[in-house]
């Protein structure tokens, strides 16, 4: 049987543990000295589908310029007011858990949750997210989007890895089974 597919988040926040600013910015996230790309070229050879939200979508759309920011990977969007698929987007608006094991059926690489923060939390809910790596930014934004939603579950992970990118501190785990 071949390799279950992961679910994996790969995201940016600050130290203070905001994704973006209450407005969306990541103004903050582009003024901390990196090195290289902190393993992101490495990490998309292994993925071939991208999960996100409509607000980080459209988010994502407008700093490409409209540009579709993974034109050579399969593309989802959860959205209540988009349907069916356009500019290298399939729109859906599915139940997470048949969404996920429909996905994981199929041959392919691994699978890329973006965010945002609320379809993390419907992931989280679910215990869908296999594997965490989270770039930590030296920069307190003092509010904001957190990564995480207010929970009324656990969830246990284990480190696999802990990394340093320039000021960056990139931490590696995996959902403990």
């Amino acid at each position: 049987m071949p390799n279950q597919r992961k679910i994996i988040c790969y995201i940016a926040i600050s130290l203070d543990g905001y994704i973006a600013t209450k407005d969306d910015s990541l103004d903050w996230l582009f003024k901390v000295e990196g090195e290289g790309d902190a393993g992101y070229a490495e990490f998309m050879k292994n993925i071939d589908t991208v999960v996100m939200g409509r607000r980080t979508y459209d988010w994502v759309m407008e700093a490409e310029g409209g540009k579709p920011p993974y034109p050579d990977k399969e593309t989802y969007v959860f959205s209540t007011s988009e349907h069916g698929q356009k500019d290298h987007v399939k729109y859906t608006n599915e139940e997470i858990v048949p969404f996920v094991e429909r996905l994981r059926k199929e041959s392919g690489k691994d699978i890329w949750v973006v965010g945002g923060s609320k379809l993390l939390h419907d992931f989280l809910k679910e215990k869908l997210i296999d594997e965490f790596i989270i770039s930590i930014a030296p920069t307190l934004i003092g509010t904001g989007i957190p990564l995480f939603q207010e929970m009324d579950f656990e969830t246990e992970y284990r480190l696999k890895d802990v990394q340093r990118w320039g000021q960056f501190a990139q931490l590696h785990y995996e959902l403990k089974k």
